[in-house]
């Protein structure tokens, strides 16, 4: 159970045998039995990942990922609270907000989202502001990883930054798009998470501003993207969910579980 703890506590760390000897006091082939006891649970119950690394500089990683059953579980009941015809708004859209900024939530979403993407190997996770932020917040923490924030407008307090313009594919206006260069360095491995995905614009300028700073995109994740249209501005993504139809005059609204995992 302390073991457990202390994985919990640093998702994603690689942590050496030397690190649970010096808490417990015990030996290191003790050690090693107890995590492969825990590994073996974690397999039989199929939730969470735990990777062991041999030689002097292994140690073990884990990452606290949803099973099988508990992600259906959590997709099939966001989906039925967001077909709630109450959250329909003005202009086709659907209200998201109170469940995005529910920690118990977002924590659920950005484990299922950090499964998606663990085998892609990211170094950081990186978001627009203001609504992605607490997801992408989630599926850092799931695994391990920075966070990278994409402002609307440039910081003095963090200093020199790339700036992208480009235009939204719904109301054709022009929106900006910085990020520091501090906070993504050159090489890093990026994987792009927001919160909604109609035409794919503002995804498609993450994709474009971590390109400008040397980096590269090894996956682009979305909790909810509509149906149409179909072709988007990026060209693989992984959605959660998926927006079917919203009729404002009949009140009715239909969101079910992304039928493809990515698509083209």
């Amino acid at each position: 159970m302390t073991i457990m703890k202390l994985l919990s506590e640093r998702p994603g760390e690689l942590l050496p045998l030397s690190f649970f000897t010096e808490r417990f006091g015990a030996a290191k082939s003790t050690i090693s039995e107890d995590l492969a006891l825990v590994k073996e649970a974690l397999e039989a119950d199929g939730s969470g990942l735990l990777r062991t690394h041999p030689g002097a500089a292994g140690g073990v990683q884990y990452w606290p990922l949803p099973s099988r059953e508990e992600e259906q579980e959590t997709l099939l009941e966001l989906c039925r609270l967001l077909s709630d015809p109450s959250r329909i708004l003005p202009g086709g859209f659907v209200y998201m907000t109170d469940l995005i900024n529910h920690p118990i939530w977002s924590a659920r979403i950005g484990g299922i989202m950090a499964a998606r993407f663990i085998d892609a190997a990211p170094d950081a996770v990186l978001t627009v502001e203001t609504k992605g932020i607490p997801l992408a917040l989630m599926v850092a923490r799931a695994l391990g990883l920075p966070m990278v924030v994409a402002r609307r407008e440039g910081r003095v307090t963090e200093g020199p930054s790339v700036t992208l313009h480009y235009i939204s594919g719904s109301t054709r206006r022009i929106h900006t798009m910085t990020v520091g260069l501090r906070t993504l360095q050159r090489g890093s491995r990026v994987l792009v998470v927001d919160d909604f995905m109609k035409a794919g614009a503002t995804a498609r300028a993450m994709v474009d501003v971590a390109g400008e700073m040397g980096a590269t995109v090894v996956g682009v994740g979305v909790f909810v993207a509509t149906a149409e249209p179909g072709r988007k501005q990026v060209e693989r993504y992984v959605s959660l969910l998926t927006l079917e139809q919203v009729d404002e005059v009949a009140r009715t609204v239909r969101v079910v579980p992304a039928d493809r995992l990515s698509k083209e």
